[in-house]
């Protein structure tokens, strides 16, 4: 892998950057309100001492971002890439949270389209898990034209089994979808 999973990305109103051992109290501040969970295959995160778990992984991953409000300087969430797979130009995002005040701001499709706009320069496909509960990311997934490829257990970090919705973008779709835009 000639490229980095966890560069900083911006665009007029939020921030990606490479989450730090150093942003934990910050993003838990977010992730502590039990809502921001209760879709998610593990409704118990918003518990400090799962939320530890989640948030190792996603210092381990190398790939993971404090999503911030680049006005209010606001920690609204965190995302990750994960799971490069050299063989078949694929990657994962995930893992993605946001706090109750950034619902329906249209701050996950924004965050998401520099992923992939980023990432697509690299890879072939992005792969998504989504908890099957999840109405909230099942539909963010539709928006953003993923393909639904079905179901399937997948063991997040330190975690039991869940089921989830696995979805798919493939590069000459999402280049397709913006020259459409």
């Amino acid at each position: 892998m000639n490229f980095s999973i966890q560069p900083t990305l911006e665009n007029e109103n939020i921030e990606l950057l490479p989450l730090k051992e150093t942003d934990f109290e910050r993003v838990y501040t977010v992730a502590s309100d039990p809502e921001v969970w209760a879709m998610h295959p593990n409704k118990e995160r918003y518990k400090r001492e799962v939320f530890q778990n989640f948030f190792k992984g996603a210092l381990e991953s190398k790939g993971a971002f404090l999503i911030i409000d680049k006005h209010s300087e606001e920690v609204l969430g965190s995302t990750r890439f994960y799971d490069f797979n050299e063989n078949d130009k694929s990657i994962f995002i995930g893992y993605t949270f946001y706090g109750t005040k950034s619902w329906g701001k249209n701050i996950n499709a924004s965050a998401k389209k520099m992923m992939l706009d980023y990432i697509f320069q690299f890879v072939e496909k992005v792969i998504f898990h989504v908890g099957k509960d999840n109405i909230r990311s099942v539909k963010a997934m539709n928006k953003l034209g993923a393909e639904n490829l079905g179901e399937e257990e997948v063991a997040y970090f330190g975690e039991a089994s869940k089921t989830n919705v696995v979805f798919q973008i493939k590069k000459e779709d999402w280049k397709s979808k913006q020259t459409l835009s």
